[in-house]
């Protein structure tokens, strides 16, 4: 198997994509933050005290997003066309779902933006709740689907 981050001599690389054409492409990832009960509850009734956090969440994912090339070093700095987060709140479990959904046209995929954004949010999630929790996970990020580019549509499980 070749590996297209790694050079002939095994070094790694940034991908060559200045010939690659222009496509639209979609990714969906997701991820989870389990909670104790009290701090869950104070998220999902909005009285944390630190403020709306899903709100600060979500435009903090979207701004991590929108970071990715910097953050990872072998990632292309593409345009995001759109990048939305949804927040599902699992009761039996004292979790919040994050589901990010990222659209570009690019010569590239934007798996790492959408992944990049559960992942900020998780951590914003924690960060605006540690004082109620101690014990907050993160847990479970992953790529649920991609469309789009040379391999068209792929559904991970």
């Amino acid at each position: 198997m070749e590996l297209s981050h790694v050079d002939e001599s095994g070094k790694a690389r940034m991908v060559d994509i200045s010939s690659k054409p222009a496509s639209e492409r979609t990714a969906v990832a997701q991820g989870k933050v389990i909670l104790n009960q009290t701090a869950f509850l104070a998220v999902k009734s909005n009285t944390v005290e630190k403020g709306d956090v899903l709100s600060v969440a979500k435009v903090g994912a979207i701004q991590a997003a929108k970071k990715t090339s910097e953050l990872i070093p072998l990632c292309h700095n593409i345009p995001i066309a759109f990048l939305d987060l949804i927040f599902h709140f699992l009761d039996d479990e004292n979790a919040i779902e994050i589901t990010s959904t990222a659209k570009t046209n690019a010569g590239t995929g934007i798996e790492m933006e959408a992944i990049t954004a559960v992942t900020i949010a998780g951590v914003i999630i924690y960060d605006m709740c540690k004082a109620i929790d101690k014990n907050i996970k993160i847990t479970d990020v992953h790529l649920i689907k991609k469309t789009g580019g040379k391999s068209g549509q792929s559904t991970v499980n």
